[in-house]
């Protein structure tokens, strides 16, 4: 079988948002073995959606609609779909109970086109919304599928995964059970680790493997097919254990929208460990993104932003003479950043980042140089020296993202690669 993806959307057109959802289908179709030949972006307008449909017909054996299905009067796919096939629309009863208790539970009065989201296809499979309100579709006529999936990435994804997945499988292959697994990496490049794991990606029959950039990280999507959950899993898991073997010190973590704050918030808690933060280049990011995690209260109970000299040495007790030795991109005032800091707040890790975001130099150091201090109640405290070239606010997310995959490391006892490191 082969696919069509046709994205609704005139907003698609006049380049207001990115049309992230085909990129996303096109991935896992092919993982699926099945073929995408072609992507088509058309705007709110039945006439022309009518005409993308039949050009889809004559070429196409799946047609994958994103977009059209909620509440105003522009989002016309359903019912574009409905006149074109003959079908009528009919409400679905579970899609209109939670309609109703969605502006129930908010106590606002609901309006008449809000029905529109609990209406499918007759006849047709429905696909449930778990995180939205307007119900997917998922019809067999004639020979052609025809799937309907809503536009926002939220609630386009985990439909497709746990709806259309499961059917679009059955209907390929006779090995009815597929399983994938996200395995995340920090602290490796994505064609790095693709050239170390190479022959494998080269080989790849089942389970087959697929790497993606991120935002600062990369993920590595395994997907095996069979006959059963249980032997799906015992074919990721070995091919996982050869990849661990090659490039295991990178990876932090599993799942779709797994974050590495949220390993090192684990990590922390297991331990019984209270971290607390000194920043400066970050602006208190490195705070910010630990406290975004749920449940972090049981090992963090605060930090400090300490931009300026003054505030360095009257607030934080950093001496001046650090500073004027040394100044504040370096080893010693990251050191004494992080001391200062753990005997501040109590705490049993304290964590520091100073260093030239950009975009200009600081005390002679080109931007992107970050020093992040150690300071671990026990243990000799560190420094560790970074370059990131790229604007400033990049070099301060990654900077955020090396102090926690820092952490992980010295809790996990991995190695702390082969960067420059000073010692006090």
């Amino acid at each position: 079988m082969n696919a069509e993806i046709i994205a609704v959307g005139t907003e698609l057109l006049l380049g207001q948002i990115l049309n992230t959802n085909a990129a996303y289908l096109s991935r896992e179709l092919a993982e699926m073995g099945i073929d995408c030949y072609y992507q088509t972006v058309v705007g709110d307008n039945q006439k022309r959606l009518e005409e993308v449909m039949r050009h889809s017909e004559r070429r196409s054996d799946i047609h994958i609609f994103i977009g059209g299905l909620g509440p105003t009067k522009d989002d016309l796919t359903k019912e574009t779909l409905s006149a074109y096939l003959n079908v009528p629309l009919v409400t679905d009863d579970g899609a209109a109970e939670k309609v109703i208790r969605f502006y129930r539970n908010l106590d606002r009065k609901m309006t008449e086109n809000n029905w529109k989201q609990a209406q499918v296809l007759k006849d047709s499979t429905v696909l449930k919304n778990t995180t939205g309100l307007a119900a997917g579709t998922y019809l067999e006529k004639e020979g052609h599928l025809y799937i309907l999936l809503p536009g926002p990435p939220s609630e386009l994804k985990p439909m497709f995964e746990n709806e259309v997945k499961p059917l679009l499988l059955a209907e390929s292959t006779e090995e009815s059970v597929m399983v994938s697994r996200v395995l995340r990496f920090f602290g490796i490049g994505e064609s790095t680790l693709a050239s170390k794991l190479n022959d494998l990606i080269e080989q790849q029959t089942n389970p087959t493997i697929a790497t993606y950039a991120g935002d600062h990280e990369v993920t590595v999507r395994l997907t095996a097919k069979g006959t059963t959950e249980k032997s799906c899993q015992a074919l990721i898991d070995s091919l996982e254990k050869e990849i661990q073997f090659r490039v295991g010190e990178f990876l932090y973590g599993y799942g779709e929208n797994n974050r590495l704050a949220n390993e090192v918030k684990q990590l922390l808690i297991e331990k019984r460990l209270q971290i607390t933060a000194a920043e400066s280049l970050t602006g208190g990011a490195f705070q910010s993104e630990l406290a975004s995690v749920s449940g972090v209260s049981e090992c963090f109970a605060g930090g400090i932003v300490t931009y300026s000299h003054t505030i360095k040495e009257d607030v934080l007790g950093v001496s001046s003479d650090t500073i004027e030795r040394y100044g504040v991109v370096s080893a010693d005032c990251a050191i004494e950043m992080a001391e200062k800091a753990r005997d501040l707040f109590q705490a049993t890790i304290g964590i520091s980042f100073t260093g030239a975001a950009g975009p200009s130099s600081l005390e002679g150091e080109l931007p992107g140089s970050v020093w992040i201090g150690f300071s671990m109640k026990g243990k000799p405290s560190f420094a560790k020296h970074y370059r990131f070239a790229k604007d400033r606010n990049n070099n301060r997310k990654r900077a955020v993202l090396s102090g926690l995959d820092l952490i992980r490391r010295v809790l996990l006892d991995l190695p702390l690669s082969n960067k420059v490191t000073s010692e006090k």
